[in-house]
């Protein structure tokens, strides 16, 4: 998709790869690009700093009424959504099944439900006209799972099987659809450590919506902004049961480090 011109709407765009991809997609020539985030104040920093084009507006990406206002207002001044990068993210505590019912289903929504209603709010509008680009951030996580944290390897699978699923059921309607599956990423999220997931370096943001815009102008599936991530996909489909070795190996390093 050639992004001069297009309306987009960025969730979690406040910070990290959401405030990367915002900039990246104003200085690609959109003519519209709201930058959505539960933390409203950071959304409107990062708007001012994109310019005039750039619209900050509040969004709990875990309430359904939240993204579809947000469309609508994006669809009131523009006319239309062009690009729906679905990005939010959250990181949970670490641990696995011992995590409290209250902790998966926010996981839940905001790793997955957040992309089926946001698809609800503007994927007919794209089948309508013909066209549009839906991008899911999931993570390397939602390929190869991770070994600290059951709730978001879990959610991060449904995200890139639904992301497969709009691909699939509206590929041929005009919709195109992208899955990001990063490792680390240097946001406020790896502040903290990189854990496993920093195995093979973190990238920095920019970085990342740099392979994003590649990969929407050639407007192939999967984003794989650590290489690596294709040989270890294929590694697990090759030997899932040698693979599931390797990954009992990585819990208990992680668990019990030296």
């Amino acid at each position: 998709m050639d992004i001069q011109g297009k309306v987009a709407i960025v969730t979690g765009g406040a910070s990290g790869i959401g405030a990367a991809m915002a900039k990246r997609l104003a200085a690609e020539g959109a003519r519209g690009v709201y930058v959505a985030d539960i933390n409203a104040e950071r959304a409107e920093g990062v708007a001012r700093e994109i310019g005039p084009v750039a619209i900050a507006m509040g969004c709990d990406v875990s309430r359904e009424e939240d993204i579809q206002a947000l469309v609508a207002a994006a669809q009131k001044k523009f006319g239309q959504v062009d690009i729906f990068m679905s990005n939010a993210g959250i990181l949970g505590r670490m641990g696995g099944i011992e995590l409290e019912d209250a902790l998966w289903d926010k996981m839940w929504q905001v790793h997955g439900m957040a992309h089926v209603w946001a698809a609800r709010a503007v994927v007919p509008g794209m089948v309508e006209r013909g066209e549009g680009y839906f991008v899911v951030t999931a993570s390397a996580a939602g390929l190869l799972n991770i070994v600290e944290s059951a709730p978001y390897g879990v959610t991060k699978h449904a995200a890139v099987a639904f992301a497969e699923w709009l691909r699939i059921a509206y590929g041929r309607k005009g919709v195109r659809v992208s899955c990001l599956c990063p490792q680390s990423v240097e946001t406020d999220m790896t502040k903290g450590g990189t854990g496993s997931a920093g195995v093979n370096g973190v990238l920095s943001a920019d970085q990342v919506a740099s392979d994003v815009v590649d990969t929407m102008r050639e407007e192939r599936f999967l984003v794989l902004p650590h290489p690596e991530v294709a040989q270890y996909f294929l590694n697990k489909a090759q030997d899932y049961d040698r693979w599931l070795g390797g990954m009992q190996k990585l819990y208990a390093h992680h668990s019990n480090p030296a």
